[in-house]
């Protein structure tokens, strides 16, 4: 059993209620738009990540982040991109990808808001985080974390961080 703390769409912005809510995790998952490097860094300080770069990041995340990561956690085939939609509104590079890769597992960022969704037609959960971030239009600041075990996402929690401004 492996448990995950998820997020997104930082821009740059960690503070206590963040790494607080990750204490604990096995690994940090985060879909994209870290701001900087230095996020990703502050983050490895706590559990190893696995990320993805999203659209704002620049050259220094791109360097130490991939488009799209594809991986296996205890028995759960993952597949994580910044910009991927969600089920019956894939981006067509989402769509391509959890086609071709055939995942139990979707996660994308980008959208800032959270969403939590099976996709019966293709036999995967789709997760998006929201944003953690207080930049963009959101509201509320949001995450996710759960376990894996068994190739199955267990123990989902949705967590409010706090409005996005104040």
């Amino acid at each position: 059993m492996k448990k995950i703390g998820l997020l997104s769409d930082t821009h740059s912005y960690l503070d206590d209620r963040i790494l607080h809510h990750l204490q604990g995790c096995d690994e940090i998952w985060h879909a994209g738009d870290f701001g900087t490097a230095s996020v990703a860094e502050e983050l490895e300080t706590v559990a190893p990540l696995r990320g993805v770069y999203g659209n704002i990041d620049g050259r220094d995340v791109r360097l130490t982040q991939p488009l799209v990561q594809h991986f296996e956690l205890e028995g759960l085939w993952v597949l994580m991109t910044h910009i991927g939609g969600y089920p019956g509104h894939y981006s067509p590079a989402g769509r391509a990808l959890v086609q071709e890769q055939r995942p139990g597992l979707f996660i994308s960022g980008h959208s800032h808001i959270l969403k939590v969704m099976p996709d019966p037609r293709l036999g995967l959960l789709h997760l998006n985080p929201g944003a953690a971030g207080r930049h963009g239009f959101h509201k509320v600041r949001t995450m996710l974390r759960f376990e894996v075990e068994n190739g199955k996402v267990q123990q989902l929690q949705a967590i409010e961080l706090g409005p996005r401004v104040g």
